[in-house]
């Protein structure tokens, strides 16, 4: 699998901003677990995504890294130096706050330049330094408005701009887009992504976002209940699943299982009438497994539609059809039972032999699309 979280210690330092994390927990003082034994590596000068729901531990993480919080175990290196104890001044960190925290009574340039201020430098030198970073994002025209006369995503750009000022090697952003209405999202995932490039700084990104996640990031790690479930590339993480719990929190892909009722020549057949390609050692007969399939790799049919393989297949009725543009989403209620079997077909080859609601329908694959996963 392609994961920077396998790069070698030499590799993640190559870069500033590199991360290690060993064996990191954290307890509060009433009991509660937020971060349970995390081992991680993210890459220097890459866009890391923290991704997961609610209360899995993905902001407490960054607040450790960011210096808020200390760990209870652990180690928490920045290019190979454990910071763990250090304020976050040293540590080369800087951190974007989700309701960006801006002074009201401040214009955009003194609230870009007020951490040069606290440090101590000059009136010349600070504005000097801020009015080139807010050159960076495109915000010198409105550098003497209020925070309350700019747009949602121009008061990002401030909270962004005040925080690449330190030239952190690590910028570290809770939520940043999470404020923000739908088309402003996708404008700002996508600056963010080029000005991560262009700073060639380590940005780390906590969210709950599935596909604002795989859209910037050049590592995707999974967090589930303060533990990291999977990390890998956005690809990886999306197309090559380790569990079920990683497939159906990511979406687009349906999860089914059987038991192992023979193997040959490197196909194991199930029950149920599926058959998937193993890779490594085989699981012993008669065990359940588990395996996912592509929401867009599924063919959708008339039930009994001649030609229609008996393999690797779902049959039901169909419960909704909804048009999403680009393609069609069918869903059906498998005869078997079950989960929902969902189908997103190209609406080009849906609109040739449309299936309505209520109809009976089959969806079925090839053996290729089939993702044996292993037990969560």
């Amino acid at each position: 699998m392609d994961s920077t979280a396998d790069l070698s210690r030499t590799e993640i330092s190559e870069h500033a901003g590199a991360v290690e994390l060993a064996g990191i927990v954290k307890r509060y003082p009433n009991g509660h677990l937020a971060v349970d034994g995390i081992n991680l590596r993210i890459a220097g000068g890459s866009y890391c995504c923290l991704l997961g729901p609610s209360g899995c531990g993905k902001t407490t993480m960054l607040r450790m890294i960011a210096g808020h919080e200390n760990p209870t175990e652990g180690e928490i290196c920045i290019d190979g130096t454990d910071v763990v104890g250090q304020p976050p001044r040293l540590r080369g960190t800087a951190m974007m706050f989700q309701n960006y925290a801006l002074f009201p009574h401040l214009s955009v340039r003194d609230n870009v330049a007020f951490s040069l201020k606290v440090r101590g430098l000059s009136r010349t030198e600070r504005f000097r330094e801020a009015d080139r970073v807010i050159e960076q994002v495109q915000l010198t025209a409105l550098a003497n408005r209020l925070p309350l006369q700019l747009s949602g995503g121009q008061q990002q750009r401030v909270a962004l701009a005040r925080a690449i000022i330190t030239q952190p090697r690590l910028l570290l952003l809770d939520e940043p887009l999470s404020a923000l209405d739908e088309f402003l999202r996708l404008q700002m995932r996508a600056e963010l992504k080029e000005m991560q490039q262009r700073l060639g700084i380590t940005f780390i990104h906590v969210t709950h976002t599935q596909l604002e996640a795989v859209a910037v990031a050049d590592q995707v790690v999974v967090m589930s209940q303060g533990r990291v479930v999977q990390s890998s590339s956005a690809r990886g993480i999306y197309t090559e699943p380790d569990s079920a719990y990683v497939a159906r929190f990511m979406g687009g892909q349906n999860v089914l299982s059987g038991s192992l009722e023979s193997v040959a020549g490197g196909i194991a057949t199930l029950t149920g009438g599926y058959a998937v390609r193993l890779i490594g050692r085989a699981p012993p007969i008669g065990k359940n497994v588990e395996f996912a399939v592509r929401r867009d790799r599924v063919h959708l049919v008339q039930a009994g539609q001649p030609g229609t393989p008996g393999v690797n297949a779902v049959t039901g009725v169909v419960r909704a059809v909804e048009y999403q543009g680009i393609f069609v989403k069918a869903t059906l209620i498998p005869d078997l039972g079950g989960a929902e079997f969902v189908i997103y077909i190209d609406e080009g080859e849906y609109f040739q032999a449309p299936v309505g609601i209520g109809a009976r329908a089959t969806g079925w694959w090839n053996i290729e699309e089939a993702h044996l996963l292993q037990a969560d």
